[in-house]
């Protein structure tokens, strides 16, 4: 490709001879140009008529306030903090900051530090844009319907979820299975509260009733309330006399969504991809290793999520002439969602801010990070 340089200088060759030629024979020089420049047609015939426009000094504008340094820092917390959104990232930057500096991680001018606080989530989203990136892969759904059952088990709606107090959870399988479901493979059960956003997730060795049903009941000391409800799809996992009984002698309200009606799931879907699939992608995991290894994955991860990821909860939505449209709160991690329950005994409250103030962001972070590298690592 040219450059502007050598653009001009072949518009100074070009131009006397353009403005002397016939109409037949600009058309040809006017082709020639435009394929040697790649220039849009009337832009070659209106330089080439008269001249390149002329510059009047520098450009006019607003001095760019947000770079260097500010742009660095804001880069280094975007990553700690898992590459999340503006929208989720911008209510959290105070606290954020003010956790990274209490551990060390972080070093910045006050300046800096003004700076970043004054952005908004537009400008934030700017100052990314050279560092994001997308991916468009997607794993199998490995979801069989489980007959047994269905008419003692109802059916809510997304319409019909509306608990306020902890404690009423969706819950979803993730099949680490690769590029086929044959064979025995590692799954993931992922627990989501609809109230706080409280996430908890689980390596499974197979996709069994009896393991669902344990590791339903080994997670329950681990949350911060009581497990009052669970949501669950149509799988035969889920959908069991097992299942069914343990929930009724331990006094849990057990609701199943509707068939192929994914959105009557929408938190645990949601989590599914940005907690389970972000975190340890599509590969096909089977081995005993594989299991350890995502098992300490998910007890470094389950405190970073709940414990530093703020996330966005709709509170309405509605249709305004073709278009719905949707109301969130602020964005708040799900620890300070259970801190501001009166609800929750001041005990456990007590119990979350003592590990509250040890976690170290950074330190999450990589241990993560080299944990998944040594899974990913694993023939």
């Amino acid at each position: 490709m040219m450059s502007q340089r050598s653009k001009r200088e072949l518009w100074e060759t070009v131009q006397p001879r353009y403005l002397k030629a016939s109409k037949k024979e600009k058309n040809k020089i006017l082709d020639e140009f435009i394929a040697a420049t790649g220039f849009h047609r009337k832009y070659a015939n209106r330089i080439l008529k008269h001249g390149y426009p002329y510059s009047h000094g520098p450009k006019k504008g607003k001095k760019p306030v947000y770079r260097g340094e500010v742009v660095t820092a804001l880069e280094q917390i975007w990553e700690i903090y898992g590459r999340i959104c503006s929208k989720r990232l911008h209510p959290f930057l105070p606290e954020g900051i003010k956790i990274l500096e209490r551990f060390h991680e972080i070093n910045i001018t006050p300046e800096a530090k003004r700076l970043l606080l004054s952005m908004s989530c537009s400008t934030i989203d700017r100052c990314l844009k050279p560092a994001r990136f997308t991916g468009t892969h997607h794993g199998l759904s490995t979801t069989k319907p489980g007959i047994l059952l269905k008419k003692a088990i109802p059916v809510r709606t997304f319409a019909d979820w509306n608990e306020d107090q902890p404690g009423f959870m969706e819950i979803d399988l993730v099949a680490h299975c690769g590029n086929t479901v044959e064979g025995q493979y590692l799954n993931t059960l992922t627990c989501t509260d609809v109230c706080t956003g409280w996430t908890e997730p689980i390596a499974l060795h197979h996709r069994s009733q009896q393991a669902v049903r344990d590791a339903l009941h080994n997670m329950r000391p681990e949350l911060p309330f009581d497990l009052r409800g669970i949501d669950s799809d149509n799988g035969s996992e889920f959908i069991n006399d097992l299942l069914y009984h343990y929930c009724l002698d331990e006094q849990i309200t057990f609701t199943r969504s509707r068939p192929y009606k994914k959105n009557d799931q929408s938190y645990v879907e949601q989590k599914n991809w940005s907690v389970v699939r972000h975190t340890v992608g599509y590969d096909r995991l089977e081995t005993d290793e594989e299991f350890d290894l995502l098992t300490s994955i998910y007890s470094d991860l389950r405190l970073y999520i709940n414990f530093l990821q703020p996330v966005l909860k709709l509170i309405s939505k509605g249709k305004v002439g073709d278009k719905f449209v949707k109301t969130y709160d602020q964005a708040t991690t799900p620890y300070q969602r259970v801190m501001a329950r009166p609800d929750i005994p001041v005990e456990t409250k007590a119990r979350l801010t003592d590990l509250y103030v040890k976690l170290n962001p950074v330190t999450l972070r990589n241990s993560i990070d080299r944990k998944v590298a040594n899974l990913w690592k694993l023939p």
